[in-house]
């Protein structure tokens, strides 16, 4: 294991690479470098590395990655950020961007666990001055704010233990709340949204199947369920499966002439999390890889000049799906 000082002089040389980057000196060479510090430093690395890097140079790392208007420097600022930091951005970016993008607003909000979402609250209000709950509240409507607002609520019973007694009870009610009338009870199944966890919300959904024999989203697709069970069944999904989810969104981008920003986003944000399980949906369902999809977005630039830097992008986000496959 390295000692404080040795990983104090690997930081400060990746330091000097990255520096060598933001002064217009970096050659293909020391750009590659530069993809391999990104990607193979961890979050925890990745903060000692900014922390370094204003020592030295009294600059902000972050700052200095996002007025660089390249994909290649968009992919490492998104990587250096702190996740419930970046989360945090992503939001924002969604509610208050030129159009809202409900796709990036679900996934953040319905993907990540509980005690995430308190960070993804305290960054936010931290960096923006503003309630997070509030604005999703204000800028966004119908039966979606309804789902949003009450997974949101949820994170306040972040922590406790998954009880399968309960969860077993709960199912039932959900089951109840679609089966026992002429039209489904979503205020019993909202309010059952707000106050159980992320954990414990999961443990309900596989009580649900063990009960009835069929996943809770397939009996929102009933007719009466309607437009908010078509909502809540993407938010349950999410937070059920996210790796479905996530392979599901890239799935679209085959069709998508402009994929690449969905691509960024899922590898980066998922690459510490469950990328290998969302490669493995992918790959069941299409048949690709997606070192395969990423290749074929970024690897495939008709301009001369773009093809170093958009290489280079997919090198840095192959090399993230690689990583948590334990590929070196």
């Amino acid at each position: 294991m390295a000692s404080s000082k040795q990983l104090s002089t690997i930081y400060e040389a990746d330091c000097q690479y990255l520096h060598h980057l933001f002064s217009g000196n970096s050659g293909s060479s020391n750009a590659r470098r530069v993809v391999e510090i990104f990607t193979q430093r961890n979050v925890e690395e990745l903060k000692l590395i900014r922390g370094t890097y204003y020592g030295l140079y009294n600059h902000d790392l972050l700052h200095l990655l996002s007025r660089m208007k390249t994909t290649l420097a968009r992919v490492a600022y998104l990587r250096a950020c702190e996740p419930s930091n970046r989360d945090a951005e992503l939001i924002r970016n969604s509610l208050f961007g030129k159009t809202l993008d409900l796709d990036v607003l679900i996934e953040i909000v319905c993907t990540r666990s509980s005690s995430e979402l308190i960070s993804i609250k305290l960054a936010y209000h931290a960096r923006y001055y503003s309630d997070l709950e509030r604005d999703v509240s204000s800028k966004t409507n119908g039966n979606i704010k309804e789902v949003l607002l009450a997974v949101m609520n949820s994170s306040k019973y972040s922590g406790g233990k998954v009880d399968k007694s309960m969860a077993m009870c709960d199912s039932k009610t959900l089951f109840e709340a679609i089966e026992s009338g002429k039209y489904i009870d979503q205020r019993c199944i909202t309010l059952l949204l707000k106050q159980r966890s992320s954990d414990q919300m999961k443990a309900i959904l596989f009580s649900y199947k063990q009960l009835y024999g069929q996943e809770f989203s397939k009996f929102l697709k009933k007719d009466k369920c309607g437009e908010f069970g078509r909502q809540l069944r993407v938010a349950i999904r999410c937070i059920q499966f996210p790796e479905k989810h996530f392979a599901k969104q890239l799935r679209k981008t085959l069709k998508n002439s402009d994929a690449c920003e969905v691509i960024i986003r899922t590898v980066v944000t998922r690459s510490a999390v469950d990328i290998k399980q969302i490669n493995e949906a992918f790959t069941k369902k299409t048949g690709w890889t997606l070192e395969t999809l990423i290749r074929n977005e970024f690897n495939n630039s008709s301009s001369q000049n773009d093809k170093v830097l958009y290489d280079l992008v997919g090198d840095f986000l192959v090399a993230l799906v690689q990583h948590s496959r334990g590929v070196h």
